[in-house]
């Protein structure tokens, strides 16, 4: 029997998002913070709609996934008051697709953000839809292999969301840790401090601006350093199940 099959059966995927949850309170108490102040993304990529349905009938209400296609397959699947976030990358020509399914995109990434940016904008005008929250991705850690903008252009994109895309309601900030994790404190401790420039070039206190860090080997450690929003996939769901090729 498959793993996902397996899960769906014994119940796997609701008692480890409990288990989950259990840790992201343990974590944000140690750090003096409150678990209310933490939101959890149950990130729900490759996996079967039984399993998303089954950590939603345990309670949770946001799910992510990285696929346009998979999460517009997905969504008419499943209760309406589920809380979508988009976290792969978007390419322009499936930005339309998605604005009838998700809530928050996680991701303005690479070079090319403003033009990402200038066209949901647009593209959430004509649908006549509310605004669309989005973050900026930070690439913290400097490596080629990874999406965002540097540290240093944060905020000329923060600036540009929030004050000329008015269909678009900017956020927080975004990274995505090494995978050596004795350096994921530098990267996180990197878009805290963006978090600081950001807030004060656009005239808002912090907490108005999320930190979107931290996965699932890492994000206890991301509570601790301040994230507000924790993307947790393979704890809860098990090791992704991609096709082969």
């Amino acid at each position: 029997m498959e793993a996902a099959t397996s899960a769906a059966v014994d119940g796997a995927a609701a008692g480890a998002f409990r288990s989950v949850v259990r840790r992201i309170h343990q974590a944000a108490e140690s750090a003096g913070r409150g678990p209310h102040q933490i939101r959890l993304v149950a990130v729900s990529k490759t996996k079967p709609v039984s399993l998303v349905r089954q950590v939603y009938d345990a309670g949770h209400r946001c799910f992510g996934e990285n696929y346009v296609q998979e999460l517009i397959d997905k969504a008419p699947q499943l209760p309406e008051d589920i809380e979508w976030h988009f976290i792969g990358n978007l390419q322009s020509n499936k930005v339309k697709p998605l604005l009838g399914k998700i809530s928050l995109i996680e991701r303005l990434p690479s070079s090319y953000s403003l033009q990402i940016a200038n066209r949901l904008d647009r593209m959430v005008e004509s649908l006549g839809r509310k605004p669309l929250k989005v973050f900026v991705q930070v690439n913290t850690s400097g490596e080629e292999s990874k999406n965002g903008v540097e540290p240093s252009e944060c905020m000329e994109l923060a600036k540009h969301v929030s004050e000329r895309c008015l269909n678009l309601e900017f956020c927080g900030l975004m990274t995505i840790g090494m995978l050596d994790y004795s350096s994921t404190p530098e990267n996180f401790k990197t878009l805290a401090n963006c978090r600081s420039e950001v807030c004060k070039a656009l005239g808002i206190e912090e907490e108005q601006c999320e930190l979107s860090m931290g996965m699932s080997n890492d994000f206890e450690q991301a509570i601790e350093m301040g994230s507000t929003n924790v993307r947790v996939g393979s704890v809860i769901f098990g090791a992704r199940e991609y096709a082969k090729k």
